[in-house]
């Protein structure tokens, strides 16, 4: 081999791999890899605090996979239902399908195969009550929630369902039954979503605005229902979060930090409510990316 056929061979391999790479990357952002991550959190907390007894790796390595899968499906399938409409907002514009680095039959197909693979893993290694509601959950995110998005600012209610059935999901592969811990860790993130989502939504008003999107944000030019929906759910949260310590699913050392963290947000709230401003939905929407992790953190470690 001569030295140009070495240096074709080398530029070969690094186009492969960089090709690889950008492959990756797009599947990542395809995935949403961070609400992803987020979902496999929440579903590990509902899994240990289900759980009772000798620990069951395999159990547990299965619903974290089948559930992973899942969120990867529905999310694909969601920007594949979206590209469109991604292509008009700057914050989604650069996503695989409306920047054009990936074919939308692609993410069709890898959504429809991440989607069926990890319900059916639930179905098979943990339950199948566990894979009826990750079905539920690629059912409403993305034949549901995606379409309503265009047409009713309501979305945003039945988008945060989706979003807080993994604990349950997680607890039900647990225990093999949905029950009363279950559905407070359900609630606990429906109501945490909305002034999560509030606040993103008054961030990104004029975009969603001009992409089409129905959001109360966009018809409340002065902020005041938006703000106001943000402070009453954040105080619905905090009387959510403190049935666990009511309840005998933590301890008292539980309910005082759910009362601080929670006390937080309705501060910030508060905030928001009188100001309206970018910045202080921006301080809510970070507060609330904080308070999560907190919460659940408590919740596992004060757990009785």
């Amino acid at each position: 081999m001569n030295a140009t056929e070495g240096i074709v061979k080398s530029q070969t391999k690094a186009e492969a791999k960089q090709q690889g790479l950008g492959l990756l990357a797009n599947l990542s952002e395809l995935s949403k890899a961070r609400l992803s991550f987020l979902v496999l959190m929440t579903t590990l907390v509902g899994f240990l605090l289900g759980w009772r007894g000798r620990m069951d790796y395999t159990l547990l390595a299965a619903t974290l996979l089948g559930t992973a899968l899942s969120a990867a499906g529905a999310s694909a399938l969601n920007q594949w239902l979206e590209r469109d409409l991604d292509a008009l907002m700057p914050r989604t514009s650069d996503r695989p399908l409306p920047a054009r680095r990936m074919h939308p039959s692609d993410a069709l197909l890898f959504g429809l195969l991440a989607s069926g693979s990890g319900v059916a893993i639930l179905a098979f290694f943990a339950n199948p009550l566990s894979a009826i509601l990750a079905g539920l959950t690629i059912l409403i995110y993305a034949a549901l929630y995606t379409p309503l998005k265009r047409f009713t600012e309501l979305n945003t209610l039945v988008g945060a369902v989706p979003g807080a059935l993994p604990p349950l999901l997680g607890w039900t592969a647990a225990t093999d039954h949905m029950s009363l811990g279950g559905w407070v860790l359900f609630l606990i993130l429906w109501f945490w979503q909305m002034p999560h989502f509030l606040a993103i939504a008054w961030l990104y008003r004029d975009q969603y605005s001009a992409a089409g999107f129905k959001m109360l944000s966009t018809r409340d030019p002065e902020g005041w229902l938006t703000a106001l929906q943000a402070l009453i759910y954040s105080v619905a949260l905090l009387a959510i979060s403190l049935i666990p310590g009511l309840i005998g699913m933590a301890s008292h050392y539980y309910f005082f930090a759910a009362l601080a963290l929670g006390a937080a947000m309705i501060y910030l709230s508060i905030i928001f409510l009188r100001h309206r401003t970018n910045t202080s939905a921006r301080h809510l929407f970070f507060a609330s990316i904080i308070y999560l992790p907190l919460l659940l953190g408590a919740l596992i470690a004060f757990a009785h």
